[in-house]
């Protein structure tokens, strides 16, 4: 996954896609960042990261500065482990949607933090319904933020408000 930054007027914003809705797929209609699974052509897995990024919302990423790695996070409903790279962007981009995205936005990250968006919420997955911590972001029509993408935010945020330097992981081999 590439979790992407810029810097807007009012601040940091990350940029997130809605899933195209699937009745087959478990993650249908949720808010998330580019990324897919690895492939046997990927040099490395943040080379999937830019690669599914280009397929998806057509974001070239060879400008943008990689600012390192989050640690990887396995998924709680299904056996996936997923890895996230971090993208600072210098240059306005204008996302082209593939049929994999309903949507994309960019979403500040003060009010990601707002302890009123800050919620429990009832989410589906596939035929399951779940209790799980959750950021209401106040978009109609578009589900909270939660499972896999919520915990990452989580985790760049703690990066963030920690008072302490810490060491980005290096690029794992395959």
């Amino acid at each position: 996954m590439a979790l992407l930054l810029r810097i807007n007027g009012s601040g940091p914003e990350l940029f997130f896609i809605e899933r195209a809705h699937h009745p087959d797929d478990p993650w249908s209609g949720n808010i998330g960042f580019p990324g897919g699974r690895f492939d046997p052509v990927d040099a490395s897995l943040r080379h999937t990261a830019e690669r599914e990024t280009m397929e998806e919302v057509g974001i070239d990423l060879i400008n943008a500065s990689c600012l390192g790695r989050l640690s990887d996070i396995v998924g709680a409903n299904l056996p996936v482990r997923v890895s996230c790279f971090v993208y600072g962007l210098h240059e306005p981009v204008q996302p082209v949607l593939s049929e994999e995205v309903h949507d994309a936005f960019w979403y500040d990250l003060d009010a990601l933090q707002a302890p009123r968006r800050q919620i429990v919420a009832t989410v589906r997955f596939g035929e399951r319904k779940l209790q799980a911590p959750a950021v209401d972001l106040g978009m109609p029509g578009k589900m909270v933020l939660w499972g896999i993408t919520y915990r990452l935010v989580s985790q760049f945020r703690e990066l963030l408000e920690s008072s302490e330097e810490q060491q980005v992981p290096n690029e794992l081999t395959l």
